[in-house]
């Protein structure tokens, strides 16, 4: 109930305006919805490219975080970065239980998100990325991150 009643509030907001740079493409109902972002100065290891979001609602939004991951298609492809995986999990504190606060919402992960692509210089995945992806059969809400590199 409290999770719908935030959502309609959220969706109506991003139905009348976004911030530069992101766009909402799919919410047909209050469990999943799906938001392109695109990073706005010229990083050249994202110039051009837009990237898919697919947040998934629990019943306890925003008590608990949604659980966010890039998805790939043929023009979405999942971006280079030391924290986001071939699968598309990202490893971002913003979206550990821990880390997570009632006050953020689909915006303002999206907007964190943007920014950690613009930050970013490294045209690499997280040591480990293929094994993980490979092998990894958790939700990405349910993967306990060490979250302990400032530098990206």
């Amino acid at each position: 109930m409290f999770a719908s009643k935030r959502l309609g509030k959220e969706l109506s907001k991003l139905q009348s305006s976004t911030p530069p740079g992101i766009t909402l493409v799919k919410a047909d109902d209050f469990e999943e919805w799906e938001m392109d972002i695109r990073v706005l100065d010229s990083n050249p290891i994202y110039n051009g490219q837009t990237f898919r979001l697919k947040f998934r609602f629990t019943p306890s939004y925003p008590i608990e975080p949604p659980e966010v991951v890039f998805v790939k298609s043929d023009t979405r492809p999942i971006p280079m970065h030391p924290h986001i995986y071939t699968n598309g999990i990202i490893c971002l504190d913003l979206l550990d239980r821990q880390g997570w606060s009632p006050v953020h919402n689909v915006e303002s992960v999206c907007i964190s998100l943007q920014s950690m692509l613009t930050s970013n210089t490294k045209n690499e995945r997280p040591p480990g990325d293929e094994d993980f992806s490979r092998r990894n059969r958790l939700r990405p809400r349910d993967v306990n991150f060490l979250f302990h590199d400032n530098t990206v």
